[in-house]
């Protein structure tokens, strides 16, 4: 990749790295937390809530109302009948014409195989905190732990603890149970088996939304899957501690995905909210169901007919939260441009420049703090940087 003129984001740390030293004996709570012993919260004992994670007050708005996302029953489409896929595809395409969010049952995944997907993550983030410093996040990579992404940012810190890794399906192996045991030792084998097979779970089932999001389009039903299926995945799970000061602050910040798609559990604490009709949704947690959405590259994929929609994670006063989420990429230099199926028939004009998904993860990881703008910050950026890129 050719080197670029690195250009600072809004909200990209510029600070020196001590404001990371002072966060993280703030941030010290959100690990405290966990621990057995019942010792006091660091940050209660503070006279003040640090400003570090405190958000504008734009950005805090409660809401009381629910997205009422469809619930798509994904059984009929996966045994081939065409009503169940007709309604199906219908369901799909007014939701991510509108917000892009919708919620899948009977999508093939063992619940059993989630349930322990949350009890061996729990034994990561209940180490102690410098043992997960050991192995954090580096500096324009996404493997690793994270104390409020202190790494990356000094103000508007999420309120969590985040442990990523990546999963490069087909090639894969045994990628994820080697990963484990490299950051983590032996001891975590087990849950680096847990994590393998959840991740293969989750390519096979976002390969069948991807057929199912072709067919709600009208082009070739095999285009997305065939697209993805040598792609890349990120795998992300998060903490989300209680916080006596939850109106001041958020678990996740309001963003829009820069990714494909997003397939998400969340447990049944809930906090996941979509901003849609100029107001906050909350996205009712359902046990027996996976939140997926779209993101960035998928939109740029389909022309911008369907979104990419703005959504953040609150956090609970006295209950802590958990989530897991498998964000869907390409292969890192395949280039990002809608069918041209798709164009011909409609005839439209393309909304955005060819690209590939390495130059825009180098984007967010290093200049830009994801945001409902990232397509439209990211182009000129690229364009600047690569002048053969053309609509």
């Amino acid at each position: 990749m050719k080197q670029r003129k690195r250009q600072e984001g809004k909200g990209l740390k510029t600070a020196p790295s001590k404001v990371l030293e002072t966060v993280l004996v703030s941030q010290m709570s959100l690990s405290v937390l966990m621990e057995s012993s019942p010792s006091p919260i660091l940050l209660q004992k503070q006279a003040a809530f640090p400003t570090e994670f405190v958000w504008p007050r734009g950005d805090l708005v409660h809401t009381q109302e629910e997205l009422n996302e469809p619930l798509i029953d994904l059984e009929g489409f996966i045994k081939g009948d065409d009503e169940a896929t007709a309604h199906a595809a219908e369901l799909v395409r007014a939701a991510c014409s509108n917000h892009g969010f919708f919620q899948v049952t009977n999508h093939g995944v063992d619940s059993k195989l989630i349930q322990a997907a949350y009890q061996d993550i729990d034994a990561v983030f209940k180490l102690p905190l410098d043992k997960k410093l050991g192995f954090k996040r580096k500096p324009g990579g996404f493997s690793g732990y994270s104390a409020a992404h202190s790494d990356r940012y000094s103000s508007k810190l999420p309120w969590k603890e985040t442990f990523s890794f990546g999963y490069r399906g087909l090639d894969s192996n045994t990628s994820v149970v080697h990963y484990f045991r490299s950051v983590l030792g032996e001891d975590f084998d087990h849950t680096g088996w847990i994590y393998q097979k959840y991740c293969e779970s989750m390519r096979e089932l976002s390969l069948v939304i991807f057929e199912l999001l072709a067919v709600s389009l009208g082009i070739d039903r095999s285009h997305y899957r065939e697209f993805f299926e040598d792609g890349n995945s990120i795998m992300r799970c998060n903490y989300y501690p209680p916080c006596d000061n939850s109106g001041l602050t958020l678990g996740t910040g309001p963003h829009c995905d820069p990714t494909s798609l997003t397939i998400l559990h969340q447990d049944q604490v809930g906090g996941l909210e979509v901003f849609t009709n100029n107001k906050w949704h909350a996205v009712r947690p359902r046990q027996d169901a996976l939140v997926i959405n779209l993101g960035d590259t998928f939109m740029a994929l389909c022309n911008g007919r369907y979104k990419s929609c703005l959504h953040r994670a609150v956090v609970n006063r006295e209950r802590e939260r958990r989530s897991l989420v498998y964000f869907v990429c390409p292969k890192e230099d395949k280039v990002v441009r809608p069918p041209q199926d798709l164009m011909y028939r409609s005839g439209e004009t393309r909304e955005y420049p060819d690209f590939t998904w390495s130059d825009l993860l180098e984007f967010t990881q290093s200049h830009y703090r994801a945001d409902v703008s990232t397509l439209q910050s990211f182009f000129p950026w690229l364009l600047s940087s690569n002048p053969t890129s053309s609509f």
